[in-house]
């Protein structure tokens, strides 16, 4: 018996190619291009972190799914997972370009955390949203191959995050999807967390940080999969609560796509940000998880869906703005 939720569906999403020949060829299309495009049709700079913790989901979740209806609290905890987050995607499909999936909270429930993760890709798509899979992998040689075949060949995702850590063959198989099937990467360059400063800041020989080093090698990566748009299909992951530090890794990263974490919750705002887009007030989407997902407890006459919508409408209104007034 074939389970719920899954379909008979190819692992790369048609959505991924369009009626684009050459020679007779199918192209798949860049991710950075339909990145960008998707700002444009949207005009919002959105990304939705999906980081689902259960001691913070609404009440009336919770209680919809009593314990003792379960075999297990693995199961209970995946079943309200689901209808949260299922519940949240429609009401932030218009306003936002991408979800990003953070596979951790996912990993802890075992199998019916890989599956609610795999429908999760599957409804993003079918609301017109890029799904990013944030899971910050890095190895080498077939390991490496494996994780990208897990994520981005059968679970269908748009990108993923990448840890360089290892050096330039950790991330082939990552950058071969990105060249030749449409995928997408985005690479930790200067991450949000306070600690970051310990390793990403050093100095290398030759001066400058770390984290510039890795700047100029995930544009050397981004080579040849640059759409009609100028940018890239190999993107870097530079956090929003370094501002300064932003405003320098775009100038040095052109036609690069930044995706910007570190919005909300871990205090960046979007006056702060005008320095991560480029001259025409793009480049770069925004994360924010705990802060859409989540809202309803800043807004508490309000119930958890409508807060999240509420959320992700003036966020997507103050980013437009800062984008193109240079915050």
């Amino acid at each position: 018996m074939k389970k719920e939720g899954r379909s008979e569906r190819p692992f790369l999403l048609l959505w991924s190619w369009r009626d684009s020949f050459k020679g007779g060829v199918l192209e798949a299309v860049g991710f950075g291009q339909r990145l960008l495009e998707s700002v444009e049709a949207k005009r919002s700079h959105v990304v939705v972190g999906l980081d689902p913790d259960y001691e913070l989901l609404p009440a009336l979740v919770v209680e919809a799914h009593p314990r003792e209806s379960y075999g297990s609290q693995v199961e209970m905890e995946a079943a309200c997972y689901r209808d949260f987050l299922m519940g949240l995607l429609p009401q932030v499909a218009d306003h936002a370009v991408a979800i990003k999936i953070q596979i951790a909270y996912f990993e802890t429930l075992g199998a019916a955390g890989w599956q609610l993760y795999e429908d999760l890709v599957r409804a993003g798509h079918d609301l017109g949203l890029l799904v990013i899979a944030d899971v910050k992998r890095g190895d080498i040689g077939k390991t490496a191959e494996a994780y990208a075949v897990a994520h981005l060949d059968r679970a269908g995702v748009d990108a993923m995050t990448v840890n360089p850590y290892l050096g330039s063959d950790s991330v082939q198989p990552f950058l071969q999807r990105a060249r030749g099937m449409g995928k997408g990467v985005f690479v930790l360059v200067k991450t949000s967390n306070p600690s970051s400063a310990e390793i990403q800041d050093l100095e290398v020989s030759g001066g400058g940080a770390l984290y510039g080093r890795v700047a100029e090698l995930v544009s050397e990566w981004g080579l040849g999969t640059r759409g009609d748009c100028g940018y890239a299909s190999v993107g870097a992951v530079v956090g929003g609560t370094h501002p300064q530090e932003g405003r320098q890794l775009r100038a040095l990263m052109r036609g690069v796509p930044l995706l910007v974490p570190g919005y909300g919750a871990q205090g960046a705002v979007a006056e702060d940000l005008g320095g991560f887009f480029d001259e025409d007030g793009t480049g770069a989407v925004v994360n924010s998880s705990r802060g859409i997902i989540y809202a309803y407890r800043s807004h508490p006459d309000m119930g958890w869906q409508d807060a999240a919508r509420l959320e992700v409408e003036t966020m997507r209104a103050a980013l437009w703005k800062a984008a193109r007034h240079g915050g």
